[in-house]
C-alpha cells in the first residue's frame, strides 16, 4: 500500500504488517497523519475478527509505504488525499521497496499528473518482476477538474498502465446497484486495461483507532466513504487472493483472471465506461477453459459425464464419491468430485423393446445353402436399426437356418455361417441345433454380454470331430454407450459406439436325450469396459473379459424339453490412464427353462424361464487419482480409490411365454415379472403382459 500511512496499532491489522513497512518520503514514521492509507488498507484487508470490517484479502500481508511529503497531509479530510503532496520519485522508491519486499500486489490509491522518467522506470521494473500494479481511475468524471477529461482515466493512472502494461489494471467506481459512479474517470482508451468496483458510499471511515460514527436525527450510523482511491484496493485484495490461493499464477495471469472474469457492464462487451466491467471475485475464482487431471493432459469437462455404466453394474455409480484435483487453464488446483459425473444405464421399458419391431423377415434355402434376413420397413422415411432376427420354430424350419444369416454346408461334417448385424452366439447355437426356447423378456445366458451390442460381420465354422461338434466363431461389433432409450415415442439407440471384438471355441455333444455344450469366449473391447464408458478423465481405455459358457438341454418327454445354461465372466480392464493395477471383477448370468410343444395344436409350444441376466458379482475398478496438489514442485499427490461395480440388486426374470400359428398369423403371448430389474434395488418390481400377432401379405 503506497499511500499516506498506516495505523499500526490498529487490531484490524494486528501480525499483519509486514517489517518492511517504512516511510520513503522523510516522514521519519510509517504513522499515519492522516486515515486515507488506513482506509484503503483496510478496504483490501482489515482482518476477519468479528469487530470493525472485513477486508478483502484478510489474511493478506501489508507492506505500508508511507509517500506523503511532510506535512503536506495536515489539513486533509481522512476520505481523501486531497491537499497530500506524493513526489514521483517517492513513489518511484515505494514501489522498488514494495517489489524488494516480495509484495506480490501493489496498490496505488493516487492520482494526478502523467508519471515522470524514474517513476515510469520503477512500474517498469514492478512489472518485470511480476508484480500486479492497480492504480484508481481518478475522481474527475464530473468535470471537476478542467485540465482532466473525464472520459479518460486521470494522466497519472493511464502513465502508470502504459507503463506497466499486462500487469496494471485501472479502477473505476460504481455504486451498489452497478451503476457507474458519476464522480469516477471513465475508462476511455484503457478499457480493455480497466475494471469497476464498488467505490461509492463503502464502509466505513476508521478514524483514530476506530469506527467514525455519525449521529442524526434519526439515529447514529458509521460514517462511509466514496471515491475510486476506495475502489482500487478491492481490485488490490482481489489480485491478492487469488495469489494467496493459487500461488503459481503470473501478475499478468491474475490481471488477465480479473479482467475476463468480470461482470458485463454498460455496452455489451468491453466498452469506454465500465471497461472490461465490474469486479466479480467468485466468477475469478471458478476454473476458466479446459479442465484437465492433475497430473495428465486428460481432459475432465467439469459436468458432463465422467462414466455411463451398464446393465451387469446396475446403480453401482449412485452415491460414488471420488475426489480428484483437476487444473483449470491457468494451471490452477481445483478439487471435484468425478462420481457426481458417473451415470447408471438407462432404465427403459423392457417390454417395448421387445414388442417394436421395424422390420420384416424372409427366408430361403437349398440343400447346400440356406439364407434368412431381416428387412427393415421405415414408412415415415427414417431408419430402423437392426435387430436379431428371432425367427419362429415356422420359419427356422422352412429356412433350415440360422436367424437373419447364412449357412453353407461345405462337405459331411463340415459347415460354415456368415452373420450381418448378427451377433456370433446366435450362429453356434445354430450350427449345434440346439433348440431355443422363444421368449420375450427372461434371456438366455449364454450369450449374454449384458449391455446393449451390436454385431457388424460374424462368422462361424463348425467341425465335426466323432461324436464331438467343435465350433469357431469370431465377430466384430459396437458396444452401445449407455441401453436403449426413447427417441420421439420409438424404440432408438444412442448415436455413441465403441468397437468390439469376440472370438470364441465351444465344443457340443448329444448324450442321447441330452445336449450339452461348453464354450470360451474372450471379448476386446476397445474404450469400454463391460459395456461401460469412462472418460478420457480415467484414461478412456478397454477392456479383456473371458467367459465360460456352460448348457444343457434333456428332452426328457415326448414334446418336452428341460434346459439350462450359465455363464461366468472374469473382467480386465487396461492399466492406462487412471486405471490402475487391480481393476477387475467377475461376473455371472443363469437361466433354466422348461418347455412343452403341441399344446394347443401341433406346432405350438409353452415355456417357463428363469434367469438372472448377466451381474457383476465382486470387484471393480482401482483408479490412482490426484487428490493433492503441490504448487511448489507443481506436482499431485495420487492416492488409489478403488470403485465396487457390484449393483444393490439382483435381478431375477421369470416368464411364461406361449407361441404358435393363429388366425393366419404367427402369434406370442408372455407373462412375466422381473425383481429388482436392472439390479437395482430401489426401483419397483417390474410386471407385465404381452400379446403379439403378425402376418404377411
Amino acid at each position: 500500500m503506497i499511500d499516506t500511512g498506516i495505523d499500526t496499532d490498529s487490531p484490524e491489522f494486528a501480525g499483519r504488517i509486514d517489517p518492511a513497512s517504512s516511510d520513503v518520503a522523510g516522514n521519519g514514521t510509517v504513522e499515519a497523519v492522516d486515515d486515507h492509507g488506513t482506509n484503503v488498507a483496510m478496504i483490501a484487508a482489515a482482518a476477519r475478527n468479528n469487530t470493525g470490517i472485513m477486508g478483502i484479502a484478510y489474511n493478506a500481508t501489508i507492506v505500508a509505504l508511507r509517500a506523503d511529503r511532510p506535512g503536506s497531509c495536515s489539513n486533509t479530510s481522512p476520505s481523501n488525499t486531497d491537499g497530500c503532496v506524493f513526489s514521483d520519485r517517492d513513489i518511484a522508491t515505494g514501489i522498488d521497496r514494495a517489489v524488494a519486499a516480495g509484495a506480490s500486489v501493489i496498490n496505488l490509491s493516487l492520482g494526478g499528473e502523467s508519471p515522470n522518467g524514474t517513476l515510469v522506470a520503477a512500474v517498469q521494473r514492478a512489472a518485470a518482476a511480476g508484480t500486479v500494479i492497480v492504480v484508481s481511475a481518478g475522481n474527475e468524471g464530473d468535470g471537476s477538474d478542467p485540465a482532466v477529461d473525464p472520459n479518460q482515466p486521470n494522466p497519472f493512472a493511464s502513465g502508470v498502465r502504459n507503463a506497466g502494461g499486462g500487469n496494471v489494471i485501472i479502477v473505476g467506481s460504481v455504486n451498489d446497484v452497478g451503476t457507474f459512479s458519476r464522480f469516477s474517470n471513465k475508462a476511455g482508451s484503457q478499457a480493455s486495461f480497466f475494471l469497476s468496483a464498488l467505490g461509492e458510499r463503502v464502509c466505513c471511515v476508521y478514524e483514530n483507532g476506530t469506527l467514525k460514527v455519525e449521529s442524526t436525527t434519526s439515529g447514529t450510523f458509521v460514517t462511509v466513504i466514496s471515491g475510486t482511491s476506495f475502489s482500487a484496493p478491492q481490485v488490490a485484495g482481489a489480485a491478492a487472493l487469488l495469489k494467496q490461493a493459487f500461488p503459481n499464477l503470473t501478475g499478468t495471469q491474475i490481471v488477465d483472471i480479473l479482467l475476463t472474469s468480470a461482470r458485463d457492464a454498460g455496452a455489451a462487451g468491453t466498452d469506454t465506461t465500465y471497461g472490461r466491467g465490474i469486479l466479480d471475485i467468485a466468477a475469478a475464482f471458478a476454473p476458466r477453459g479446459a479442465t484437465t487431471l492433475a497430473g495428465s493432459t486428460a481432459q475432465v469437462p467439469l459436468g458432463d459425464d465422467t462414466a455411463i455404466g451398464s446393465a451387469p453394474m446396475g446403480d453401482a455409480f449412485a452415491g460414488i464419491t471420488t475426489r480428484a484435483i483437476v487444473l483449470d487453464s491457468y494451471g490452477r488446483a481445483y478439487g471435484t468430485d468425478l462420481g457426481l459425473g458417473m451415470q447408471q444405464a438407462t432404465q427403459v421399458p423392457r417390454l417395448l423393446g421387445a414388442l417394436e419391431e421395424r422390420s420384416r423377415r424372409v427366408g430361403a434355402r437349398t440343400d447346400a445353402l440356406s439364407m434368412a434376413f431381416s428387412i427393415a420397413e421405415s414408412t415415415d422415411g427414417g431408419s430402423a436399426w437392426p435387430a436379431q432376427l428371432r425367427l419362429s420354430r415356422q420359419d427356422a424350419d422352412a429356412a433350415k437356418v440360422l436367424a437373419g444369416r447364412a449357412a453353407l454346408a461345405l462337405a459331411p461334417g463340415k459347415q460354415i455361417a456368415f452373420g450381418f448385424r448378427e451377433r456370433s452366439d446366435g450362429l453356434v447355437a445354430e450350427l449345434q441345433g440346439h433348440e431355443r426356447p422363444a421368449f420375450m423378456i427372461a434371456g438366455e445366458a449364454r450369450g449374454d454380454l449384458g449391455f446393449s451390442a451390436g454385431a457388424d460381420v460374424a462368422v462361424a465354422y463348425r467341425q465335426r470331430l466323432g461324436p464331438w461338434g467343435l465350433t469357431a466363431t469370431a465377430e466384430t461389433g459396437e458396444a452401445w454407450l449407455g441401453s436403449l432409450r426413447m427417441v420421439d415415442g420409438t424404440l432408438g439407440r444412442s448415436r455413441e459406439s465403441r468397437d468390439t471384438a469376440a472370438f470364441s471355441l465351444a465344443a457340443d455333444r448329444h448324450f442321447g436325450a441330452v445336449e450339452t455344450a461348453l464354450g470360451l469366449t474372450w471379448l476386446s473391447e476397445d474404450r469400454t469396459i463391460l459395456g461401460a464408458y469412462f472418460s478420457d478423465a480415467f484414461g478412456a481405455g478397454g477392456a479383456g473379459t473371458m467367459f465360460v459358457d456352460a448348457s444343457v438341454g434333456w428332452k426328457f418327454a415326448d414334446g418336452w424339453r428341460l434346459g439350462g445354461s450359465a455363464r461366468q465372466g472374469w473382467t480386465r480392464a487396461e492399466k492406462v490412464g487412471a486405471i490402475a493395477s487391480g481393476s477387475h471383477f467377475t461376473s455371472r448370468a443363469w437361466s433354466a427353462d422348461i418347455a412343452k410343444r403341441g399344446v394347443l395344436g401341433r406346432s405350438d409350444s409353452l415355456s417357463f424361464r428363469l434367469s438372472q441376466p448377466l451381474r457383476v458379482e465382486s470387484g471393480g475398478l482401482a483408479l490412482s487419482l490426484p487428490v493433492d496438489y503441490d504448487y511448489g514442485s507443481l506436482s499431485p499427490t495420487y492416492a488409489v480409490r478403488a470403485i465396487s461395480l457390484s449393483p444393490s440388486g439382483r435381478e431375477l426374470d421369470g416368464e411364461i411365454a406361449w407361441a404358435g400359428r393363429l388366425f393366419g398369423g404367427s402369434a406370442a403371448a408372455s407373462l412375466y415379472y422381473r425383481k429388482d430389474p436392472g439390479h437395482v434395488a430401489s426401483l419397483p418390481d417390474d410386471k407385465g403382459i404381452a400379446l403379439k400377432w403378425a402376418k404377411s401379405f
